[in-house]
């Protein structure tokens, strides 16, 4: 693999010594750039934009054109896989992912399968595309949703904020849960094996909805299938990090730590520094600014992230991010003022690469357009 020029995210990922703290953003790609919103207005529609692979990489490199991040994160989103499975996933606007054909039977879940990786072809050809865009500068990171997480949508049918059905079922058929999470388990580990495959230099599990589940039951229905997704993934990539991120999952921060990743993520309710003391230094730790305090001042903003700063403390293995993703009304400014923060209190990168990714923008802008 080509040495990159801006490798501190990766070696922050396996414990090495780093000349500052790296920083990228969950969701640093998305509608609070107002040149996402154009692109995406071009595209016509949200996965018509994941589905193409020009308009990912596109918007991939946007936030690298304005930020001094460390790293860029595919664009995509988590629902490819049971969209690839058959079952019909729309986004309406104002509403968020829907399944035409959600799991809502025994039959459903016996018809079930890993989808052919070929439907996911725009996926990788994506990843490839933005590895060859970011010309060694920086690391790509691929990711997918939990076994679980994904469950949740492929059995409700649409977003939740209790996902009541999926829970009936892991108390009344928990053979059919188990069904749909052995096919999940598989489709994953392949998707992030083909991720790594084409190109991406780490990858990332959003176990999103895990923090719903109660505490064995997060052993049984969701650690234990991200724990086979880590082995699989570790047995044909053995050298590329993995991050695991569960949402609300503070109370499991040890039972994380031993899956077999290289980092734990951690949301805003979590402390920093009592997680690493739990966790001790076997593993790196990503976060945990509350997105929503990027809605308040720079002021702010500082205060806030110096603290996360002087609680994660000094030691190697320190990932700064937010405890989930940024929201769409977060102000451009303040995201730069967080990224410019966390590198003046932790010390700057060797290098500026926004000059590149702002000329390649220039290049992409249509005849007559300016680009601010």
């Amino acid at each position: 693999m080509t040495a990159l020029l801006n490798d501190t995210l990766l070696r922050a990922l396996r414990r090495e010594p780093t000349t500052h703290t790296p920083i990228w953003l969950m969701r640093q790609a998305g509608r609070y750039l107002p040149e996402y919103n154009v692109v995406r207005q071009r595209a016509g529609s949200f996965m018509k934009l994941c589905q193409t692979p020009e308009l990912a990489t596109e918007v991939t490199l946007q936030p690298l054109e304005r930020f001094r991040l460390d790293a860029a994160i595919l664009f995509s989103d988590i629902l490819t896989i049971p969209d690839a499975m058959g079952l019909g996933l729309e986004f309406a606007d104002g509403e968020g992912p829907r399944f035409s054909r959600p799991l809502r039977d025994e039959t459903d879940v016996a018809r079930l399968t890993v989808p052919d990786m070929a439907k996911l072809r725009y996926v990788f050809d994506a990843v490839s595309s933005i590895k060859r865009a970011l010309v060694g500068r920086l690391p790509l990171l691929g990711f997918a949703g939990s076994p679980f997480t994904l469950a949740c949508y492929m059995i409700e049918g649409a977003g939740s904020a209790d996902f009541s059905r999926v829970r009936r079922m892991l108390y009344a058929r928990p053979d059919l849960l188990h069904r749909i999470l052995d096919v999940n388990t598989e489709s994953v580990a392949e998707y992030l094996s083909q991720q790594i495959a084409h190109g991406a230099d780490a990858v990332m599990l959003f176990d999103t909805w895990g923090g719903l589940l109660a505490h064995e039951a997060y052993e049984q229905f969701s650690a234990s299938c991200m724990r086979s997704v880590v082995e699989r993934v570790r047995a044909m990539h053995a050298s590329v990090p993995v991050i695991v991120f569960t949402k609300g999952g503070g109370q499991w921060l040890e039972r994380i730590a031993d899956i077999g990743c290289d980092a734990v993520g951690i949301d805003w309710t979590t402390d920093i520094g009592a997680a690493r003391r739990r966790i001790g230094a076997r593993v790196a730790i990503q976060g945990n600014l509350d997105p929503i305090a990027l809605l308040s001042t720079p002021k702010v903003i500082e205060s806030q992230a110096r603290a996360i700063l002087a609680a994660a403390g000094n030691e190697p293995g320190h990932v700064f991010n937010l405890g989930h993703g940024i929201v769409p009304s977060t102000p451009v400014e303040n995201v730069e003022a967080l990224v410019e923060c966390v590198h003046q209190a932790t010390g700057r990168p060797d290098f500026d690469a926004r000059a590149t990714y702002r000329e390649m923008a220039e290049n992409r802008a249509p005849r007559g357009s300016s680009r601010s």
